[in-house]
């Protein structure tokens, strides 16, 4: 699994540091407040960015993202977990054609030959209801056949490119610039 974090607390301690133990003591609940804060809006556009990142519909995005584990007091950490292996080809709006079936992985729409969706011959095929929708492919000849993925996997695009670099750009200024905002009108 691929950890993705912010690390303001350890470059900023220092120069917090009794402040900060002063403001946890009097108002035990305001750190953990705005580290749920701006972990909600983090989570926000890391949702939007993921969405234009994999092509994948924003339900989806948000169900395999879930309930982050939120701060509290004692435990100030929000942590995003997201698990999921290589996305099967139904979820990215997939089309059967006489070449193959055109799905639209990273957002782009891209040809899987020798893939399909329906059964029969053409330009006759039908739609096969156990199938609900899924893309196969042959495994040999005969009738083996397997699901086919697209290479999109959710946590591998959650720590890369413009998810990572969305949510570093969120997340850190941001809480630096509430706990500031706290410490100097909570704790002068």
């Amino acid at each position: 699994m691929t950890v993705l974090s912010v690390q303001w607390a350890d470059r900023n301690l220092a120069a917090y540091g009794s402040r900060l133990e002063e403001l946890k003591r009097q108002f035990p609940l305001v750190l953990p407040r705005i580290v749920n804060q701006v972990g909600n809006r983090a989570k926000t556009v890391v949702v939007r960015e993921l969405t234009k990142q994999t092509g994948l519909p924003r339900a989806t995005i948000v169900k395999a993202i879930g309930n982050p584990s939120v701060a509290r007091p004692g435990k100030l950490n929000y942590d995003m977990v997201t698990r999921g292996g290589n996305i099967r080809l139904k979820y990215l709006r997939p089309k059967e054609t006489a070449a193959g079936v055109i799905a639209r992985p990273f957002g782009k729409a891209t040809l899987y030959p020798g893939t399909f969706m329906r059964g029969g011959q053409f330009p006759d095929r039908k739609d096969v209801e156990k199938w609900d929708g899924h893309a196969f492919f042959r495994n040999g000849k005969g009738r083996h056949i397997a699901f086919a993925r697209s290479g999109v996997i959710i946590p591998t695009e959650m720590t890369t490119k413009a998810t990572a670099a969305a949510f570093l750009r969120i997340a850190g200024p941001l809480l630096e610039q509430r706990i500031e905002a706290a410490l100097t009108k909570l704790v002068p």
